[in-house]
């Protein structure tokens, strides 16, 4: 064989092993983005002047029992046919039934008017948990830019509903667990570098219309800023939040999700911020990076918090039993020496847990234990 023929049998080889190689990885990732699940269009979960909202929902092969709300939303605007599957694909492929709420889009409702929906959204996937085979005390919110604000809102605002709500619906909490966000606004009252600075005090400079009539009265609009400003309701209690930035973002610049991250660690909030060098307000890669926010939720709602045990020991007269209550990681922390503790001092144990009270230790001398179980409350410890 020639010397020529072989180089041309030897580049025909490559071009072929790269097609091949360029077709798989395409079916791979193709593969990867339509993952299997069942989706719910167009649930009516409230209205706005007079207009439907909707969520749709998209409910894992697999599902974990766990629920995230997507707030489908960029500019303050939104759109019943705005959420693919596909953005959501890492979530629905560990399991976690995605619920993509929808608003009323600005400025046909101002923004304010905007999270009172979305927030009756959370409480309409609460509601209706048991329907959608969710845990209705762990539910996580992610979204980006205006669906990121809008989700810092619900992370740090989010609280129940009015009990005498006519609406059962309206009195459930609209509370969040975890949050996982795309570059959001932060600070209304301070722009900082951002490209919506009009340098006036004022609104965003392209979003004035979106926050009512009375937002460039500089007096109404600090009140409207505040009340708006994720950075402004931060606690000690917040739900873990992850932020994923743009470095070279224009619109919400870095210093944005900085000033949140650094006012969430002076009150002890826990906020983690991974910025993307030289990107801007997107990136063709983002969908990637959703992975981040799957392993967020599965670090921060999939894992329960510590298991409460309440020790009581078996005696005589249950009346005048004392529990004593203490926290470890989990169940399984409860090894051997604590029993062989426990049984020296003739005691058994209940656990209140994050789904059911039970039993994880009894005397062997006692097959039922003669105190009564006591009921203090079960709830998510997450």
């Amino acid at each position: 064989m020639s010397m020529r023929r072989a180089v041309f049998y030897v580049l025909v080889s490559v071009i072929v092993l790269v097609i091949v190689l360029s077709g798989t990885t395409a079916s791979a990732l193709w593969w990867y983005f339509h993952p299997a699940h069942v989706r719910t269009h167009g649930i009516v979960y409230g209205q706005r002047h007079g207009q439907p909202l909707h969520i749709d929902v998209a409910r894992p092969a697999r599902p974990n029992g766990l629920g995230v709300a997507l707030m489908v939303s960029g500019g303050w605007k939104s759109g019943t046919n705005a959420f693919r599957p596909f953005m959501a694909a890492p979530l629905l492929r560990r399991g976690y039934t995605v619920f993509a709420v929808t608003h009323l889009s600005q400025p046909d409702a101002t923004v304010m008017e905007i999270f009172d929906d979305v927030s009756r959204g959370i409480r309409f996937i609460r509601h209706h948990a048991s329907e959608y085979g969710i845990d209705p005390d762990r539910i996580g919110v992610t979204g980006g830019s205006a669906g990121g604000h809008l989700s810092l809102m619900l992370a740090t605002r989010g609280s129940p509903g009015p009990a005498d709500a006519p609406d059962p619906v309206d009195r459930a909490s609209s509370a969040v667990q975890a949050a996982a966000i795309f570059f959001p606004v932060t600070d209304l009252l301070n722009l900082g570098q951002s490209t919506e600075n009009a340098g006036d005090g004022g609104p965003p400079k392209s979003f004035v219309k979106a926050f009512g009539p009375q937002s460039t009265n500089l007096a109404v609009w600090k009140a409207i800023g505040r009340a708006m400003s994720p950075i402004y309701h931060v606690t000690s209690n917040m739900p873990p939040v992850l932020i994923v930035q743009g470095g070279a973002d224009t619109l919400t610049p870095p210093e944005q999700s900085e000033w949140f991250r650094d006012r969430a660690r002076e009150v002890g909030g826990r906020v983690e911020l991974i910025v993307r060098p030289g990107k801007k307000h997107g990136w063709l890669s983002m969908l990637w990076d959703i992975r981040l926010f799957a392993d967020w939720f599965d670090r921060h709602l999939a894992q329960a918090g510590p298991d409460l045990f309440v020790i009581f020991p078996v005696v005589r007269n249950p009346a005048r039993v004392t529990p004593q209550i203490k926290s470890v990681p989990n169940e399984s922390s409860f090894g051997d020496a604590q029993r062989r503790h426990l049984a020296r001092r003739r005691a058994s144990v209940i656990v209140v847990a994050t789904r059911r009270p039970r039993v994880v230790h009894t005397p062997p001398w006692s097959a039922k234990p003669r105190s009564s179980v006591l009921t203090i409350g079960i709830g998510s410890w997450a």
